[in-house]
């Protein structure tokens, strides 16, 4: 049996974060951080605008979130605006912040959202302070260095050492089929804020429609991958 909201078959063994969740060695590696990139879910039509689109997929976000055990009122999203302003999160509930690219935190059970269809979320980890920042950089995100400005934010408030962070590009849109690397460009900016350990698979997102939305390849009219990042707490 399909349940028709979240494409989740019941009868399967696989749950959704099973089926419908990619996470990254280099931040599986690390203890206590929850993390994900939420791929396209086939079950769903999300050939509509992109409000329209969140609106069918959020039931398969919130069974996800679920499934990760993150509370939805500890759960921090933004209007994404394609600028560089960066929220940080001290404590819930969470809300969904308008104006804003990007959070950082410090604080154990909170954690961060944001969506992307082609640009690239960047996950930033502090193993070491057990912090994190999540920010949305596409093409304009990463001409005003918004990867950047969230290291420099973390350093700032909350003694972060760059030497000792850790960042992953997600899977986002690449030449040939796009004509700027912007994630060549955040790769670049966290070299500068003193970053040595960038991961980037280089995976190009209009590439693999079975496993990726793409705004670029689909005409504006599809869903998002919601990427998602936050420290637990520990007993």
């Amino acid at each position: 049996m399909i349940d028709d909201s979240t494409g989740y078959d019941r009868k399967s063994n696989f749950t959704l974060v099973d089926r419908f969740v990619e996470t990254f060695p280099a931040l599986e590696a690390i203890p206590g951080l929850i993390h994900g990139f939420v791929l396209r879910n086939p079950e769903i039509d999300v050939a509509v605008d992109r409000d329209e689109a969140l609106e069918r997929l959020q039931p398969c976000y919130d069974s996800i979130l679920s499934e990760l055990e993150i509370p939805r009122d500890h759960f921090w999203t933004g209007e994404q605006v394609h600028a560089d302003s960066i929220f940080v999160v001290e404590s819930g509930p969470a809300a969904h912040i308008p104006d804003t690219d990007g959070f950082v935190t410090s604080q154990p059970g909170q954690y961060l959202g944001i969506f992307v269809a082609d640009c690239g979320a960047v996950f930033i980890v502090d193993p070491v302070k057990r912090a994190c920042g999540l920010v949305h950089s596409g093409k304009k995100g990463s001409e005003l260095e918004i990867s950047r400005r969230a290291i420099e934010l973390m350093v700032e408030r909350f003694g972060s050492n760059p030497s000792d962070l850790i960042v992953q590009v997600s899977p986002c849109i690449r030449p040939p089929a796009y004509e700027i690397d912007f994630a060549g460009q955040a790769r670049e900016s966290c070299q500068k804020a003193g970053v040595q350990s960038i991961f980037d698979d280089e995976t190009c997102t209009s590439l693999d429609l079975e496993r990726y939305y793409s705004y670029r390849a689909e005409l504006g009219k599809t869903g998002r991958m919601l990427a998602i990042l936050g420290f637990k707490k520990t007993d």
